[in-house]
C-alpha cells in the first residue's frame, strides 16, 4: 500500500485512516464496558477532527451521544521558551465537564511524549477525571516520558531524522499519514501535498 508522494512516503491512505478509528472506537468501547462516563478531548490540531470521528463511530455503536472537547496544551509545555512563539489553540470542555468521569485523550502522533505530559498537567486545571486514557492515530517511538498509548491506530518505527505527517481531511483536504525522508530540505517538505 506504500506509495511515495514527492519523497515522502504514504504510510496510510484514507481507508486505512478510516479503518484504524473504526478498530479504535470498538476498543474504547470494549475496555470501558460502553460509552457511559466517556469524554473524549482532541489535542489541537489534528487531534480535535480524530476526537470527533471517535465519538461518531462510538455512538453508532452504542447509540449515545459522546461529548467531545478540545485541550490545548501551548502554556503547559516545558519547551516554550525553546522554540518561536505559537499560537494559542481552543480549549472546549464538553457540558458536565471531567470530574469522576473517563477521559480520553486523542492525538494524531505519539513521539517523544511531551506534549501529553503537557495534557495531563492541563487536564489537572480543569477538573480530576476518575481515569485518563490516550488514542494516536499513529506511534512513532523514541518516547522521552514514561508514557504509552492506550490505543494506537499504526506503530510506525522511525528514526529520529524522519517525520510523521498525518494529513486529516478537515484541516488538509484528504486523509493519510506520510513518512518523510531524512535530509529533505524545509522546501521540499512543504512542497509535500
Amino acid at each position: 500500500m506504500s506509495r511515495d508522494l514527492s519523497g515522502a512516503r504514504e504510510v496510510l491512505d484514507g481507508d486505512d485512516v478510516a479503518r484504524a478509528l473504526t478498530r479504535i472506537a470498538h476498543e474504547v468501547v470494549e475496555r470501558n464496558k460502553g460509552a457511559a462516563d466517556l469524554v473524549l478531548l482532541g489535542i489541537p490540531k489534528r487531534g480535535v477532527p480524530l476526537a470527533y470521528r471517535l465519538a461518531e463511530r462510538i455512538s453508532a455503536v452504542e447509540g449515545v451521544e459522546v461529548p467531545v472537547g478540545a485541550l490545548d496544551t501551548t502554556m503547559y509545555r516545558d519547551d516554550l521558551r525553546l522554540r518561536p512563539a505559537r499560537a494559542l489553540e481552543h480549549t472546549d470542555i464538553p457540558n458536565g465537564g471531567v470530574d469522576d468521569r473517563i477521559v480520553v485523550l486523542v492525538d494524531d502522533v505519539l513521539f517523544s511524549g511531551r506534549t501529553i505530559r503537557a495534557a495531563l498537567t492541563a487536564l489537572e486545571d480543569i477538573g480530576r477525571p476518575r481515569a485518563v486514557r490516550l488514542v494516536v492515530l499513529v506511534d512513532r517511538g523514541h518516547r522521552q516520558l514514561p508514557i504509552r498509548a492506550d490505543h494506537v491506530g499504526k506503530n510506525i518505527p522511525t528514526s529520529l531524522a524522519e517525520s510523521v505527517k498525518v494529513r486529516l481531511t478537515e484541516t488538509d483536504g484528504h486523509d493519510g499519514v506520510l513518512l518523510d525522508k531524512p535530509g529533505r530540505t524545509d522546501e521540499q517538505q512543504e512542497a509535500t501535498p
